[in-house]
């Protein structure tokens, strides 16, 4: 499993006359990430502006989902109100459904709305998880009821009880969710490819699929890029995997 990430860093380091020659190169250069920062000729862009793109829109995402799924979680495992069963087994029967079924309604949506083309036609129809609503609602009920009563007696407000008790008592399954949701959201692909042409708001993993054209004689460019790609994924891994381990634990008991 190692192995081709191995790879991919070696050759993103590798001089160009070595590339995809030999599997560790005989010396080891940065020139492939120069190119990148400064676009061999072609400019900065779309490289920077597809990595910020990716951030952006993976950052927005995660954080909306970990605060919606956090709040209709909580409604859904403290709250009493009617229809309350209808919309669990809804959310179960919708983790189930294929959802690429949906593709072209939400596509057609996006596009009467006038977000074709844009930054929001990404972020939007990604800003619910249900998946993060099904985890913050098993959570949230396994936790004791008296602090939430004390937190209601004090005055405060459900809101802040969700972002002042119950997010910080949840940070390792908060941790789980946030990680797996940017790394799901990170590796997107397909639904940016369609509602995205310009190439000013395309994503790093849009631009990796379609740079075989004026890009395709420079391998090790494309390797750098690549590198680049995973390299948000393993800063927040090592950053939140004390909480992560945690939030494993809570999931598989």
């Amino acid at each position: 499993m190692m192995i081709p990430y191995l790879y991919l860093l070696l050759q993103s380091l590798a001089p160009w006359d070595q590339v995809d020659k030999n599997f560790f190169p005989a010396s080891l250069t940065l020139k492939s990430y120069q190119w990148l920062w400064t676009g061999g000729g072609y400019g900065a862009q779309p490289w920077l502006s597809a990595l910020f793109n990716s951030l952006f829109v993976s950052a927005a995402d995660s954080f909306c989902m970990v605060a919606i799924g956090a709040i209709v979680g909580y409604g859904l495992a403290i709250m009493e109100f009617r229809g309350k069963k209808f919309i669990n087994g809804f959310i179960l029967f919708q983790m189930f459904y294929p959802g690429i079924i949906l593709l072209v309604p939400t596509f057609l949506v996006v596009r009467f709305l006038g977000l074709y083309n844009s930054v929001w036609a990404m972020i939007i129809p990604k800003m619910v998880g249900l998946w993060a609503i099904f985890m913050y609602t098993g959570f949230f009920r396994s936790i004791n009821m008296e602090v939430i009563e004390a937190a209601r007696l004090d005055g405060a407000s459900e809101l802040s009880i969700i972002f002042r008790i119950m997010l910080p008592i949840s940070r390792s399954i908060t941790s789980v969710i946030f990680l797996f949701v940017f790394m799901d959201r990170w590796t997107e692909l397909m639904w940016d490819l369609i509602v995205v042409k310009d190439a000013a708001h395309q994503t790093l993993n849009v631009l990796l699929s379609t740079m075989f054209g004026p890009y395709g004689a420079y391998p090790g460019p494309l390797y750098a890029a690549g590198a680049l790609l995973t390299f948000p994924i393993l800063v927040l891994f090592m950053a939140f995997s004390r909480n992560f381990v945690r939030g494993v634990q809570f999931v598989l008991r």
